[in-house]
């Protein structure tokens, strides 16, 4: 990246609407990777001749990759700059989802999903990363308010777009699909998306840019980015209470997020008796829920800041999911229970945004490592989290119960990065 362009870039404190575009479909390969094909499950079971809970094998697969995938990319992007992790890694992910369409049988198609989520995960922290580049936390908030938008779109128009696509292909067909759009993005990246880590960096980024911004990037005072070792970029992740608290904060409001996704069809659907159409009916109303949070909490940090954003999100969800809990015991009926799940679920859209861009704050050249440590994190405690609550008795309550513990979690955790700001400061 030019002087003149970082300059320009970290002076408007916004992106274009192009590389929004393109950060934004990065940023969606998660949820389209797992959620595409999800209609082609059962013939994909039959096909290879296996059970359907083997089958759903090949969705773990994915998510840990995405997991591990993000925790890989994110430090080689501190060292080797945005551009080459980014391409390299979406290159990888079009030609593992094209072999996952000619795997023949389920042990090399679990292989190859892990593979996928593996690559996948480095167009999401690399995304995450060229914000906090640009962005200061205000306006890195609001733009992540963008992105959680339509991440929280994509799992509910990806299955839609793949019962479709069932109709003209079969279950192969999906990961050709997946393949093609792992062409168009790095073509696409590489087009829209300069370098925007600066060859040298000062040791932190403060919260909100001046003003007045050097018409070039930081010069030799700083610490270049390339010459940071991975055990000292974590050294300095492990020593940052702050950076942990609001890590403690997106993880725990993901984990919630991730009860309600795993467990809401089997609530819905065997406890209150909805049909498969009235459940999705009730599953896009949650998503239209999370874009108008998402456009609330992006006007709270205008209007306020990233950390009212965060609070508002985690009392909303405190104070829903306890009362869902409330609900579920004493046996509401379904459009109660619907009227105190949607904006509990739609919480998670101020909370997740605000705590990534104050957990990035201040990484100065370990925006990369940091936000694969968050990807992680986002990715593996709700995914480790919701199995082990739907394992003990009834759906409902462990569903409740986890969201409430979750909430009340975030509350505590966010409390405490308030106190080591203060101690700090």
């Amino acid at each position: 990246m030019t002087a003149d362009a970082w300059a320009a870039e970290r002076r408007s404190r916004r992106l274009r609407p192009v590389t929004l575009a393109v950060l934004g479909a990065l940023s969606a390969i998660g949820p389209l990777s797992m959620a595409l094909y999800l209609p082609a499950l059962p013939a994909l079971a039959a096909g290879l001749g296996v059970r359907p809970a083997q089958a759903e094998l090949t969705v773990t697969a994915c998510m840990i990759g995405l997991a591990a995938g993000q925790l890989i990319a994110g430090p080689l992007s501190d060292r080797y700059g945005r551009r080459r992790p980014l391409l390299i890694g979406l290159v990888l992910y079009a030609v593992t989802s094209l072999a996952c369409a000619f795997a023949g049988s389920l042990g090399p198609l679990i292989g190859l999903r892990f593979a996928q989520g593996l690559f996948g995960g480095a167009g999401i922290v690399i995304a995450r990363a060229i914000v906090r580049d640009v962005c200061d936390t205000a306006a890195a908030a609001r733009i992540f308010s963008t992105l959680v938008m339509i991440t929280s779109v994509a799992p509910v128009v990806a299955p839609l777009a793949g019962g479709q696509l069932l109709r003209l292909t079969d279950w192969p067909g999906i990961f050709v699909v997946l393949c093609l759009v792992g062409v168009a993005l790095p073509v696409a990246a590489a087009v829209t998306l300069p370098e925007t880590l600066p060859e040298t960096l000062p040791e932190t980024l403060p919260e909100t840019l001046p003003e007045t911004l050097p018409e070039t990037p930081p010069a030799a005072s700083g610490t270049s980015a390339a010459s940071q070792a991975p055990p000292r970029r974590w050294s300095a992740m492990a020593a940052d209470r702050r950076f942990l608290a609001y890590a403690a904060v997106l993880a725990l409001g993901s984990a919630l997020l991730y009860c309600y996704v795993s467990m809401s069809s089997f609530v819905l659907q065997h406890d209150f008796g909805l049909s498969a159409q009235q459940f999705s009916f009730a599953f896009a109303t949650m998503a239209v829920g999370m874009v108008v949070a998402a456009s609330i909490g992006s006007a709270l940090v205008r209007r306020k800041s990233a950390r009212y954003a965060l609070i508002a999100g985690l009392v909303v969800a405190t104070a829903g999911s306890t009362a869902l809990l409330a609900a579920t015991v004493h046996g509401v009926p379904v459009l109660v229970f619907l009227a105190i799940l949607l904006p509990t679920v739609s919480s998670v859209s101020m909370i997740v945004p605000s705590s990534t861009a104050l957990a990035l704050t201040g990484q100065g050249m370990n925006v990369g490592t940091a936000s694969g440590v968050l990807g992680l994190l986002q990715f593996g405690v709700g995914g480790m989290l919701a199995p082990l609550l739907s394992g003990g008795g009834s759906i409902a309550i462990s569903m409740a119960a986890g969201m409430a513990c979750c909430a009340a979690g975030g509350i505590l955790a966010a409390g405490l990065a308030g106190r080591f700001l203060s101690t700090r400061s």
